[in-house]
């Protein structure tokens, strides 16, 4: 460990920055956190279940307007497809270490906790698409490919993580 490495009371500091060693009850309104990381980040890490184990996959997301679903795409002959037909329970984490250039305490994360499940073709699949292609326009022919499920995650529960250690939770 280097010498900007040391404990502190209740904190620990890493290069400069006094890591909390106790989690703290954050006031954070997680919707318009969640907003905000939807316009900024493009891809989230999608956690399934495959028999009782952990799986997970990198997905691209959009968020829906009225903030109760999380959209995405894939094959339909993936693992996660597999899974989300077994077990719809899913959480999707969105983060944006990126943005923080590897500064811990402004990295933000939200955990999004719901039930996943296919769209069938019809006026919310279109609705739906044309949510997810706004965002990521790249995924035209993708989509519309009959090999291709498009998946809402109606969110149940979101938790959303700052200054590493502050949580605030939003039940929906």
């Amino acid at each position: 460990m280097s010498r900007k490495t040391e404990r502190k009371s209740r904190n620990t500091v890493i290069q400069d920055e006094q890591i909390p060693v106790a989690a703290n009850k954050g006031n954070v309104f997680v919707p318009e956190r969640l907003r905000v990381l939807d316009k900024e980040e493009h891809f989230g890490v999608l956690a399934t279940s495959d028999n009782g184990k952990p799986y997970t996959s990198l997905v691209a997301y959009a968020l829906s307007p009225d903030l109760k679903n999380i959209i995405f795409t894939t094959s339909k002959k993936t693992s996660k497809y597999r899974n989300i037909l077994h077990s719809n329970h899913v959480a999707l984490l969105i983060d944006n270490r990126i943005q923080s250039q590897q500064k811990l305490l402004e990295t933000e994360v939200i955990t999004v906790i719901g039930t996943a499940k296919p769209i069938r073709r019809g006026k919310i699949w279109k609705e739906l698409a044309m949510v997810f292609l706004g965002k990521h326009p790249e995924f035209d022919s993708f989509l519309v490919s009959p090999a291709t499920a498009l998946i809402a995650i109606e969110i149940t529960r979101c938790i959303h993580v700052s200054s590493f250690q502050t949580l605030s939770i939003c039940d929906y």
